[in-house]
């Protein structure tokens, strides 16, 4: 395995067409689109990389599964009153569906439904409370207490975070939002600001791997349903094209990175910043694809 990854971060680094950076964030529009990081952590806890694997990243929309998995043990199904499990076919950040279905966003990935899920575990909690919840969470998974949120990317988002606001305020309309908008949005960024490496990342999405030696955080039950929506909408209207050509649960985010989850083998992350026409990372994806092709891994068989 180290020398097919090896392998892919020598392509990676030769590729010339890397995407665009998210430039709509001050903050990551100064990031290299140069860099390119993949690790590969096994259930023991064993964890392979290549490249820029121990640089650290904004991870962004990838927040919204550990989000999603405290929220599912607080509220349990009770969250899907609040949003829904089908894929979005549309960006992550479009306000039409959101119109049409009174307010309900479509599944908990798309930036409506991540802001409403977190809405429901800010109900009755500071924000503090909930993002120090949501980094113990993180450090549990990954097994790392230095894991933080770097405070510059949560200023230079929540500057810049007009059309989230806008889907919130919406939300609020249509009576989906329980919570001040500024409180909802400020969590939400600062959320979206947590910084991992690869090697890191890796580690952290071992929680969903169900597997002997894996950190237990969430029952089975949950695992599976969670990496079922990461197959069926962790690259907003681009997951059918991901579950295609890769075969595995992923989530995406637009700081570069992407978590695919091998179930019982492997928690994979890689990192390259140029992000594709959907918003996520152009050779990310086409790195997971070469991994999972190269090792046999797929839920199809």
């Amino acid at each position: 395995m180290q020398a097919l990854l090896d392998q892919i971060a020598a392509e990676m680094a030769q590729a010339t067409d890397r995407g665009r950076v998210a430039d709509y964030i001050p903050e990551l529009a100064k990031i290299d689109p140069n860099q390119f990081g993949i690790a590969v952590a096994l259930p023991s806890g064993e964890v392979l990389t290549a490249g820029d694997a121990e640089t650290p990243f904004s991870i962004q929309s990838i927040s919204k599964v550990f989000t999603l998995a405290i929220a599912l043990g607080r509220l349990g199904d009770q969250i899907w009153t609040r949003v829904g499990r089908e894929p979005s076919g549309l960006a992550f950040n479009s306000i039409l569906q959101l119109e049409q279905e009174n307010g309900i966003p479509r599944n908990p990935f798309v930036n409506a439904g991540a802001i409403a899920v977190t809405d429901a575990i800010l109900q009755g909690r500071q924000p503090r409370e909930v993002l120090a919840e949501l980094i113990r969470f993180i450090q549990a998974a990954a097994e790392d207490d230095s894991i933080t949120i770097n405070q510059a990317v949560a200023k230079s988002e929540q500057a810049t975070a007009h059309r989230n606001i806008a889907l919130a305020e919406f939300m609020a309309a249509m009576g989906n939002l329980r919570n001040p908008t500024a409180l909802a949005i400020g969590t939400y960024v600062h959320q979206c600001a947590v910084e991992m490496t690869a090697a890191q990342l890796a580690r952290a999405g071992r929680f969903l791997l169900g597997a002997p030696g894996c950190p237990r955080l969430v029952s089975i039950a949950r695992i599976r349903r969670i990496n079922a929506l990461m197959m069926t909408c962790g690259h907003y209207d681009a997951s059918g094209e991901f579950a295609y050509r890769v075969g595995l649960p992923g989530k995406s985010g637009v700081g570069g990175g992407i978590l695919a989850i091998a179930p019982g083998k492997a928690s994979i992350a890689v990192w390259s910043p140029g992000l594709n026409d959907y918003g996520n990372s152009k050779l990310g994806a086409f790195a997971i694809e070469k991994l999972a092709r190269g090792m046999g891994w797929s839920v199809f068989g």
